[in-house]
This record gives C-alpha cells, structure tokens and sequence, in this order.
C-alpha cells in the first residue's frame, strides 16, 4: 500500500480572498468552522465532495488546494 498524507493551502487561500474566516468558508461550502479547522490542520481528510466545494468557493482547481504527499 502507498503510504503518504494529504496536505493543503486552504489557510493561504483563505488570507488571499480577503482574509475570509473558517466560519465563512464553512458557510459556503455547508460544513462547520469546526470542520474547516480540522481540515486545514490536516486532522481530518474532507470527502472529495467537500474537497471540491472547497475548490470551487476558491475559484482554483482541486490540486491548488490540496496536495498528496507521497512517503
């Protein structure tokens, strides 16, 4: 099996768009701050659809957002 971790810029991506809150992102997307959160710190792996929510409310492709990280 393939060993590896998913990471992402939704941080950095959140600061460019007019320094947007987890709170509002979570909003847009319909999952709670407290979701983002743990997404954004890489506690918890989004399901692809929310990954592509994330995506979308950034205007980027998916592989702007997140990155897997091969080991």
């Amino acid at each position: 099996m393939i060993q590896g971790s998913i990471s992402n810029q939704i941080r950095m991506l959140r600061f460019h768009s007019g320094e947007m809150s987890q709170a509002e992102l979570g909003e847009r997307i319909g999952v709670t701050r407290q979701t983002i959160a743990a997404i954004e710190t890489g506690k918890y792996s989004p399901s692809l659809e929310a990954a592509f929510r994330i995506a979308h409310a950034f205007n980027v492709p998916l592989d702007k957002v997140f990155q897997w990280d091969v080991k």
